[in-house]
């Protein structure tokens, strides 16, 4: 029986031990939402879990936060376009960025009590620029909440055969309600139920698939055989040209776009990952969830740029970008269900769906709660309605909650006009986050930086980013060899370059309007940059008790891997 037969066997329906593994999860992510409604009574409580979870615990929602569709069908997806290049992502482009985030940035936010990296921005540079971030950030929120929806829909439709608006809507719909009702306790609680789900079903694929490829090697050898003349199994090794890789990129893009601005700029400042760190009951625990993320942030490619590699090597046919699929063919985002159906039965199939199920879950009530929070303290509190009881912020979390939830269900179908799924989240990254990272950093490392500075960089950069997208798009033949160096690059190198530009732009930007403008007064800026803060340290610690030194064994893993891989 080929391939193609058993999906149209086996894709259109489930057992019953599959439907009851997935309705039992809906039923506990459900109630774990209305029992914590009990302990989110006040806006510290709904927005940041009453700053009062461990190092461990706020680590693996910050991991988990990131670990939904993004990961699971998206870099799968990249894996199986671009090999094992694709890893660069969960290593370069994570966890120098998780470290610094964890050692440099934390103790700022943390200390500033901000609810959020635009609030961060209203204390250092006011209004205008806080206002300029929190309307980007709810924008780039409620278009990500897309795809998780849409990545879903995908799975559900290749694997039950179920109807697209179905699926968006019976994820929505689940996630909407115990995120409204729990806030930040209740999708910090589910992201960590939800990170041990995950890894529970989504290594059955790696290692089935490794059994039958015969181990590394075989699956290596099987590649060549499948895709002969192509690299898909080294990942700098081919990077001396665009010519030598299937992305079309150089280590100029990878270290600077992705590594010092896309990851730095995503990690740092984008508060869907943040927020869960601030959840943290005290400083040391702010600093290590981050580091303690790290660790299993490196072991990710497991369960994910795994099952793209294995596609390669086992699958019978080629998959396409999801704009080019047509009847009888499947996209790229499409391998890690097609694998899942291919190892597994009754039981299996059911738990591998619920890993899945969770991953989009996860990526959704990130979003959701992170748009909350930005809607409801960085613009409807200072814009909208000032001095309003603590009550009334938390009721209207609760409504936005809903609101983007059904708002965000429209930008699902946004993601089908792209190649996949990575190319559309990655040209996000680049329009709104990689130039919030020149500002905040600035705001914290130089004193100097004015207000009018702060704002005009940040405008600037969102804009000259835009741009970019927009000339390669539109043009592709006449400017992405100008804007991404070489006119092979694909789309996920395009979007390295965009942030590398726009980033470049805002701190240039920035650091002339500085020049010509008149700063504030040291005494407004303590707690805020670094030269004026008294930042608590581990001095009457172990060694082994302190940030520090775990982020720097993080950095030597970290450095073995890119060794191992090269």
């Amino acid at each position: 029986m080929t391939i193609l037969a058993l999906l149209q066997t086996r894709l259109v329906r489930l057992a019953p031990v599959d439907l009851a593994i997935v309705v039992i999860y809906f039923g506990l992510v459900l109630a774990i939402g209305f029992y914590l409604k009990r302990f989110a009574k006040t806006g510290e409580d709904f927005f940041l879990a009453g700053r009062d979870m461990t190092a461990w615990v706020a680590g693996l929602a910050f991991v988990s936060a990131n670990l939904g569709s993004l990961e699971l069908m998206g870099w799968a997806g990249n894996s199986y376009q671009y090999g094992i290049m694709a890893a660069h992502w969960y290593w370069v482009g994570a966890i120098p960025a998780m470290v610094f985030l964890g050692l440099v940035m934390m103790p700022f936010y943390y200390i500033s009590k901000t609810h959020s990296v635009p609030g961060y921005l209203q204390l250092r540079y006011g209004p205008e620029a806080s206002g300029l971030s929190a309307i980007t950030f709810a924008v780039m929120t409620i278009l990500m909440s897309g795809v998780n929806m849409y990545a879903m829909a995908v799975v559900m439709k290749v694997v039950v055969g179920w109807n697209l608006n179905f699926s968006i809507w019976v994820s929505s719909l689940t996630v909407g309600v115990y995120v409204a009702a729990g806030g930040l306790f209740s999708a910090i609680f589910n992201e960590v139920l939800q990170f041990f789900l995950i890894w529970f079903g989504a290594l059955l694929i790696p290692i089935l698939g490794m059994v039958e490829s015969g181990g590394w090697s075989g699956m290596v050898a099987r590649i060549h055989q499948n895709f002969p003349g192509q690299d898909f199994t080294h990942m700098w090794a081919p990077m001396g040209s665009p010519a030598d890789n299937p992305m079309g990129i150089t280590w100029i893009g990878i270290v600077f776009g992705l590594g010092a601005v896309q990851s730095m700029a995503y990690w740092t400042t984008d508060f869907l990952v943040v927020q869960r760190v601030l959840s943290a009951k005290d400083i040391r625990s702010a600093k290590m969830a981050p580091i303690i993320g790290a660790f299993f942030k490196m072991a990710v490619p497991l369960i994910v740029i795994l099952p793209g590699l294995l596609g390669l090597a086992v699958l019978p046919f080629h998959l396409v970008p999801a704009s080019a699929a047509g009847p009888g063919q499947y996209s790229y985002d499409s391998v890690l269900p097609l694998m899942l159906v291919r190892y597994c039965g009754p039981g299996l199939l059911g738990l591998g769906i619920t890993a899945l199920v969770a991953g989009f879950m996860a990526g959704m009530a990130g979003n959701v709660s992170a748009f909350a929070t930005v809607w409801t303290y960085d613009i409807y509190r200072p814009f909208i309605r000032k001095g309003a009881t603590d009550k009334h912020y938390v009721s209207m979390g609760r409504w936005c909650t809903l609101i983007g939830l059904f708002i965000s269900i429209g930008t699902a179908y946004i993601v089908m006009h792209f190649a996949s799924i990575m190319d559309y989240v990655q040209a996000l990254f680049g329009m709104f986050v990689a130039p919030l990272f020149g500002s905040v950093l600035l705001g914290m490392l130089w004193k100097r930086v004015t207000r009018a500075a702060g704002f005009l960089g940040l405008l600037v950069g969102v804009s000259t980013s835009i741009t970019v997208f927009l000339l390669n798009k539109l043009d592709p033949k006449r400017w992405v060899h100008i804007l991404a160096l070489d006119s092979r690059a694909s789309g996920l190198a395009q979007d390295m370059y965009q942030a590398l530009w726009a980033c470049l732009a805002c701190v240039l930007v920035t650091v002339i309007v500085t020049l010509v403008t008149t700063p504030k007064p040291d005494a407004e800026l303590t707690g805020l940059v670094y030269s004026l803060t008294d930042v608590p340290k581990e001095t009457h610690t172990s060694i082994f008790h302190r940030p520090a030194f775990w982020g720097a064994v993080a950095m030597i893993v970290f450095v073995i891997l890119q060794i191992i891989f090269w």
